[in-house]
């Protein structure tokens, strides 16, 4: 039962991907993620390369992780004595976690053990639950305009501009640059909402790797909200990733957003499970984004 760590992502592919992609909808995160650096580059997420690793119990992979500092580390699903054992090695490899994300079980057995090396606290930052689309059920009646795909041209601008926005509300990091953004519009994976010739709401999706998607962002300005136009955006999105593909369309919503919840069932999406991100306080572990002696 051990951890192996890299850098190489062809290496963390070749052990770990027949384990991520035999559940692809629990793994979703770690999968797109794996994907974008792949197709964007290392620097996709910050100045330090991404770290992966894999654990192996009786010559089988039966746990995976992916980190792109400085964000969180990305649990799959896994054992608690897995969890608690990539602690141990990302403590020995003296690596300056800021935080994890996955399962309450999973981040719980391994929070348990960096603070017993490390000291300090823990704080949730985020609860957040995975819903996979059923049949879907478009709003009806729906709200005036109609969606259309997103152009570089003519909608680039704003497309950034929202998905800046939408990461302010959520207090997540916007993205880093322009590259993610500039290739789902070019694939057709942003829609916006027109009304009356104005864009009013847009959702995007993460492309059907391995027939899975996931839907993200979905957005409407404050103004603008409560009038059904996300609610249509995200229907519209979700009919279309079916149609280009996608034999799975995901989201996840904020535990802590009960309308968002509400419409998103309404449309027919399903919970799945449950996942939170905690964040280290006042430890002393190297400090994030610090090299590795």
């Amino acid at each position: 039962m051990t951890w192996t760590t890299t850098a190489d992502p062809d290496a963390f592919d070749a052990a770990a991907g027949a384990f991520l992609r035999a559940r692809p909808v629990e793994h979703t995160m770690l999968l797109s993620v794996a994907a974008t650096v792949r197709k964007t580059g290392a620097d996709a997420y910050g100045d330090h390369p991404p770290r992966y690793g894999w654990w192996q119990e009786k010559d089988a992979v039966g746990a995976a992780f992916l980190w792109t500092p400085p964000h969180p580390v990305l649990l799959s699903t896994m054992p608690e004595r897995a969890a608690s054992a990539l602690a141990d090695t990302l403590t020995a490899e003296r690596r300056p976690v800021p935080g994890i994300g996955g399962d309450r079980t999973a981040v719980d057995a391994f929070a348990t053990t960096w603070l017993r090396h490390h000291g300090g606290t823990i704080d949730t930052v985020e609860r957040s639950r995975l819903h996979r689309l059923g049949t879907l059920l478009p709003p009806r009646p729906g709200p005036p305009g109609a969606a259309r795909p997103a152009t570089t041209t003519a909608d680039r601008a704003l497309v950034l501009e929202w998905f800046t926005a939408f990461a302010t509300d959520a207090g997540v990091a916007p993205p880093r640059d322009a590259r993610t953004v500039d290739d789902r519009i070019a694939h057709g994976r942003v829609l916006l909402w027109e009304d009356a010739g104005r864009p009013v709401a847009m959702a995007a999706h993460t492309g059907a790797d391995d027939g899975v998607t996931r839907v993200a962002p979905v957005y409407t300005p404050p103004e603008l909200r409560g009038r059904g136009y996300a609610g249509a955006v995200t229907a519209a999105l979700s009919q279309t990733a079916r149609d280009t593909g996608a034999h799975e369309v995901l989201l996840f919503t904020d535990l802590a957003n009960p309308t968002a919840n509400a419409l998103y069932q309404r449309l027919g999406y399903e919970a799945v499970r449950d996942r939170v991100v905690v964040e280290f306080r006042g430890t002393d572990a190297p400090e994030a984004g610090a090299a590795p002696e």
